[in-house]
């Protein structure tokens, strides 16, 4: 299929090495409303380039659209691609509401069109063990389910673009941008949650509206308790790993990154000798943990796919709209609860 990229900035050209690299797609357009952005990145790739947005949607040749605008405005472009017929892949979160992700959702099912997202982590051989795991039901009775993202950006970061750290396009700080991730991977795992009572703060940054650190109590569906931490203000020098921990009365599995420090469980399968093997936890530094631009595009490049094979099967991608809608839907029910001082929000 043929791609065409919104947004010529670092995650256009993360999309662009992704699309490049993926079986059954390739890179046909770019559209930024620079257009020596979108000239310089589709001169890298040999694609034709779009300051127009009505001109760059009516190429018959362009089937799907990833988008990689700032947080707070992918609905606008991903509006205007599904109406136009286009497929669209949407980067995190979908969008910073959930009332927008409804929309968008809709005009999807209007125009017969396929709405996805990023959902990158889910796509490395540590989650699908660790969902093979949990699906089976190898934990028995679960009974803990957390998630830890201590990551760190400095004020250069958030300086470096006025978006940055706003509400109206950032949707929040750091669950809704650097968290959402981990979170989606928690909910993947464990299921559903019910309630949550959180409390968020910006500690040590200036000038940004939104958190540098949060930590909400979760209760699960299936009564299993956890908490969720974000932070963009835990400092380390090699970035620590994004963290996602479940255990219940028969099995513990914690996941860092894309390799586990821990896979226990009671009744052993011969499986199990290989993740112990081949996906145990070394001493490499966290996945974009102090440096975003420093993630591996091969996830973005198997998500692309996955979503490019749902298509051609005529089914519903593994990283649909509504699975991108759960994280937010919790994003969401954590801020309200923060705001009114920790009272419990049911979802």
């Amino acid at each position: 299929m043929k791609f065409g990229i919104i947004g010529a900035g670092m995650i256009g050209h993360f999309h662009a090495k992704a699309i490049t690299a993926m079986t059954g797609g390739s890179l046909h357009s770019v559209f930024d409303l620079r257009p020596e952005a979108a000239e310089k990145l589709a001169n890298e790739y040999g694609a034709k380039s779009h300051s127009d947005m009505a001109a760059f949607l009516a190429d018959p040749e362009l089937e799907i659209v990833t988008v990689g605008t700032p947080s707070g405005a992918h609905l606008e472009p991903s509006l205007a691609a599904l109406n136009a017929g286009k497929h669209v892949i949407c980067e995190k979160p979908l969008e910073v509401t959930v009332e927008r992700i409804d929309e968008l959702m809709d005009a999807a099912k209007t125009n017969g069109k396929t709405l996805a997202a990023v959902l990158n982590r889910r796509f490395h051989p540590g989650m699908e063990a660790f969902k093979k795991a949990a699906d089976e039901g190898r934990f028995g009775k679960l009974t803990s389910a957390s998630c830890y993202v201590k990551w760190y950006r400095d004020q250069a970061y958030y300086d470096s673009a006025a978006w940055r750290g706003t509400w109206a396009l950032d949707g929040g700080g750091a669950l809704m941008n650097q968290s959402i991730h981990t979170i989606d991977a928690l909910i993947y795992l464990a299921g559903p949650v019910k309630s949550v009572q959180a409390n968020a703060a910006c500690l040590a940054h200036t000038d940004i509206e939104v958190e540098d650190i949060a930590v909400a109590i979760l209760e699960f569906e299936n009564g299993a308790r956890g908490v969720i931490e974000g932070s963009t203000c835990t400092w380390s020098k090699d970035g620590h790993p994004a963290r996602v921990q479940l255990a219940g009365t028969e099995g513990s599995v914690f996941l860092a990154d894309e390799a586990f420090e821990l896979w226990d469980f009671m009744h052993e399968k011969p499986e199990d000798a290989s993740v112990k093997t081949k996906l145990m936890k070394g001493q490499e530094a966290g996945l974009g943990a102090n440096d975003p631009s420093a993630i591996s595009f091969y996830q973005h490049q198997r998500n692309f796919e996955e979503v490019v094979n749902a298509i051609r099967e005529g089914r519903e991608p593994s990283t649909s709209a509504s699975e991108a809608r759960k994280p937010v839907v919790l994003i969401r029910a954590i801020y309200e609860s923060a705001r009114n001082e920790g009272k419990k929000v049911h979802l």
